[in-house]
Formats: structure tokens, sequence, C-alpha cells
């Protein structure tokens, strides 16, 4: 059953993308949101409006939209999903690729959340139902360290860490060429592509995001990189290594060779969350955590070696 919305434009989102102003006003996802305006759900005094569209103070708003339904967490097992530590306040673990942090619109494979609930986990309440506990998220085709709130006290507390840049965050990638310098920091404010919607680039108006780098090792066609995230946007790492126009090995999505993918073994970007480190919110101790190379990355990396 259709829904409908007809409301004056707030001074608060004047000079919003529709799809963001949509977001902030009815709580839909951004890609929702997208999607109503895609379909032409979107009027601004009369004329239909897209996705990327500017909204004006005082102007009126209408959406129609089809809801849908919200997904949920459903138990299923992974088996390859390692449980680095637990106790009362949190879990940490060391996700597989192809696993998502929590069920999102679209997405039907497993989740973290799901496969905490089927090894009889219990996580925070707090949040969004079917993001019930994650303070923080890695993309389904990256691997490695995820930490999950337990209780009410880490939810909160985890996620004032993470907001504050308080938590360490460190990746290694496998990125294309060789970085010049070898070791810098990335600069650069991310938001939606403005010509593809599921994906993020540098642009003017995005969010500040700052990614510090450092070359480990230098191979003939590619270069491990040790990564600090001091913010922490979607595909971070992937679009300021792309932009730099040293993509993650693999990453087709962001501009990847697929040659090399292909001589490498490998069907996703070259990237793993290797540590972790944050203040216990129920100690004050600073506990931090590590992660090994799962086969597929370790794989590669013995090819390039072997160039």
């Amino acid at each position: 059953m259709p829904e409908s919305r007809s409301l004056p434009v707030p001074d608060g989102l004047a000079g919003e993308r529709v799809d963001t102003a949509l977001a902030r006003l009815l709580g839909f996802s951004r890609t929702f949101a997208a999607e109503v305006a895609d379909a032409g759900g979107v009027t601004v005094d009369g004329r239909a409006a897209g996705r990327s569209d500017r909204l004006t103070a005082g102007t009126w708003l209408e959406v129609e939209w089809t809801p849908k339904s919200e997904p949920s967490v459903v138990p299923v097992a992974v088996p390859e999903l390692g449980i680095v530590y637990d106790d009362d306040d949190l879990v940490v673990v060391d996700k597989p690729v192809g696993v998502a942090a929590h069920p999102s619109m679209g997405w039907e494979g497993p989740t973290v959340l799901g496969a905490l609930a089927a090894a009889g986990f219990r996580v925070s309440e707090s949040g969004a139902a079917e993001r019930a506990g994650i303070v923080h998220r890695l993309d389904a085709g990256t691997s490695g360290l995820m930490v999950v709130a337990k209780s009410e006290r880490a939810y909160t507390e985890l996620k004032r860490q993470f907001h504050d840049r308080e938590v360490d965050k460190i990746y290694h990638a496998v990125v294309q060429g060789h970085p010049d310098p070898s070791a810098g920091t990335i600069d650069a404010p991310i938001g939606r592509h403005p010509g593809a919607g599921w994906r993020f680039a540098v642009t003017a108006d995005g969010k500040p995001s700052v990614t510090h780098y450092e070359t480990l090792e230098a191979f003939r066609a590619a270069s491990l990189l040790e990564v600090h995230l001091e913010t922490g946007r979607t595909h971070q790492i992937r679009v300021h290594m792309s932009a730099q126009r040293h993509p993650c090995v693999g990453d087709a999505m962001y501009g990847a060779d697929p040659v090399l993918s292909e001589r490498l073994g490998l069907t996703r970007q070259w990237l793993h969350a290797m540590r972790l480190a944050i203040t216990h919110p129920a100690t004050g101790e600073r506990v931090a955590f590590a992660s090994r190379y799962p086969a597929d990355l370790q794989h590669a990396l013995d090819v390039l070696a072997e160039v």
C-alpha cells in the first residue's frame, strides 16, 4: 500500500540533496531514498526531483513510496567467523569475506549478527533492530576485525569512541603500482558518486575523510600498504586509493585491473582489517586485537612475491 507525505522544506535542509533530506526527514536509508527519487516519487513545488537535486527552504516537498518490509536478523551459522575476544560487554570477531555486518535491503547473504545469533550470543538491543549492537562496519568484501557491543553501556561508549576518533583501526591493503610518496596522508572529502549512487567518490561536498598510509613492501606490479583510518567513511580506503590511481588489487568497482586480479586469483578487493584497539567500556583499559591474512589474500601475496 503506497504511503505519502507532503511538507515544506525546513530551513535546516536548505541546500541538501533530495536523498539526504529524505533520509533525515522520513528516516529512510540513503539507498531507499535514492530509489524513491529514481522512481519518480519526489516532487518539489509540483516538479519531479532527482536524487541529487538540491532543496530550497520553504518549497513544498511531496513524497510517495511503497514501504519495504524491514530486514531482520536471521540466525545463520558462519563456521569461518572467528571469535577473537568475548566478555559481558563486547565480542570481537574476525569476519570472513562474503559476510555483511548486518541485514540490509538487497543483501541476502550471511551477516555477522546472524552468525552471532546462531552461535548463541546475545548482543545489545541499542540501535535499529536490524543493526542492534553494531558500532562500526566492514564491507561484505572486506575481511578482518569487528567489535560488536553486547551491553548497553558498551554500545554507548563504543559509539562515542568511534565518533571521537579514539579507536585505532589498522588495515593492510595491496594496491596497484607504487604510491609516491611511499608514505603519506590522503585528506579528501568523500560523498556519493554523482553518476552512480551505489559507489562513492572524492567530492567537493563530501564528508571530511583522512587516510594515513605507509608502504610495507613493494612488488613489481603492486604495493602492500599499512593503512590507518582517522575517519571511517564507507569505502574510504578503496575510494582514496582509487583517487590516487592506485586502486586496491581485485577491486573491480573502483578500477582495478581485471587481468592482474585474475592472475592473483582474487574475486574481491585485497583489503583486511588487521588490528583494532579500543578502550574497554567497563574497565577503562586499552585493549588491542590482531588478525592474520585469510587464505585468498595470502595466496595473492605469494604470487606477487614470485613475479
